[in-house]
């Protein structure tokens, strides 16, 4: 499937589901990773995951169509398009369109290495635990104004 049938496809859903012409363009965009499509505000344009397509058919990309001519019509009628709006939930669901796609093969979650960082302040000893690593020069403790430094899990004892 190239660009122009993917155009006549969006065409011919949006008008045998929504009952309303797409007078946009809808195209496929390689450089999408995760999604499976996108609406842009903007230009109003579609783009599509062609890797949905390939790895999952065409019924997958029908429901990814749906998805984003649901954010397209909304928008154009300055309704409630995000996926949080009542809106976009009552339209999704009469048109039969999926609230997510299907997830690629490797694209899985990714977890996360290296866990927490334990943080302690030299004055008062007050202990802070992130995920991201903390500027010890330029933040100091909440409680005492102290230097922080960091520490070692192994060297951390609660």
């Amino acid at each position: 499937m190239d660009n122009e049938q993917l155009q006549l496809m969006v065409e011919e859903i949006s008008s045998d589901y929504f009952s309303k012409p797409f007078i946009h363009k809808a195209y496929f965009n390689d450089r999408l990773r995760t999604t499976g499509g996108r609406y842009m505000l903007q230009t109003h344009n579609i783009e599509i995951n062609k890797k949905y397509y390939v790895q999952f058919g065409r019924d997958e990309l029908e429901g990814i169509i749906k998805h984003e001519l649901c954010h397209y019509h909304l928008h154009i009628e300055k309704k409630g398009y995000r996926h949080k709006d009542h809106d976009f939930k009552s339209l999704m669901k009469k048109v039969g369109a999926p609230r997510y796609c299907s997830t690629l093969p490797g694209t899985e979650k990714r977890i996360k290495r290296g866990g927490q960082l334990i943080y302690a302040c030299k004055k008062c000893h007050q202990i802070y635990k992130r995920t991201r690593k903390v500027n010890t020069k330029k933040y100091v403790c909440g409680h005492c104004k102290g230097a922080l430094v960091l520490i070692s899990r192994s060297e951390f004892r609660e």
